[in-house]
């Protein structure tokens, strides 16, 4: 762990318990006078705690010092993603905000089926781990669209990751939004409203697996 997150980090004193008193003083068993780092995700300050408590329940901590300290990617990428299985989002969006990604947000589109539900506040608390294992000052902003067609009013430049003689590769400087299909890509119906000059695609025949595209994708653009 690079740090551990508390939601009320900043202040002179910071009380610990439940999960995070859990976790520091019963799994990785620290001490009075152990020095631990913490961040809100908040703020771009990351803040060090010294204990001078500990009972049964709850921890007390005081501030030693608060740095400003920003660890992002210097690219800045929107994700659209086609609403697939939750279950696939929750295994791979780890691997996207360790990259990087700035925002994703998640399209109900034709080929989505509509009983699947994306839960923001168990993403972002995945993602909250994420970043306390990699470093990261803040975690992937998060939002739902109702259709491809409401996303592409609400941005600009919006490239699409299709089947195309266009590379990623080729255009990952520009790209800055870029939309990536569900299991059984996009409809005719959506495909007709893309901008032809961005449509952009992989060096390869094969068909991949929506999350194979989209990690695959942000590597090429972020990495």
């Amino acid at each position: 762990m690079q740090f551990t997150y508390e939601e009320f980090c900043g202040s002179d004193f910071l009380e610990i318990k439940d999960e995070v008193y859990n976790y520091l003083i019963k799994a990785r068993r620290h001490k009075i006078d152990d020095e631990i780092y913490f961040r809100n995700l908040k703020d771009n300050n990351i803040y060090l705690y010294k204990i001078n408590l500990i009972d049964k329940k709850k921890a007390i901590l005081n501030l030693i010092s608060a740095e400003e300290k920003i660890l992002l990617n210097d690219k800045k990428l929107h994700l659209g993603w086609c609403v697939v299985d939750p279950k696939t989002v929750e295994k791979f969006i780890t691997s996207l905000n360790e990259m990087g990604v700035d925002k994703i947000t998640f399209i109900y589109a034709d080929y989505s089926q509509k009983n699947f539900k994306i839960n923001i506040e168990k993403l972002e608390k995945i993602l909250i781990n994420s970043s306390c294992q990699c470093g990261r000052s803040n975690i992937i902003k998060l939002e739902v669209c109702k259709n491809l067609e409401q996303f592409m009013k609400e941005n600009s430049d919006v490239y699409f990751l299709d089947f195309s003689t266009l590379c990623v590769d080729d255009k990952k400087d520009a790209i800055k939004t870029l939309v990536i299909g569900c299991e059984g890509g996009f409809s005719q119906n959506e495909r007709d409203k893309f901008n032809k000059d961005f449509v952009v695609g992989f060096n390869s025949n094969l068909i991949l697996r929506s999350e194979t595209a989209i990690i695959s994708a942000g590597a090429k653009i972020l990495l």
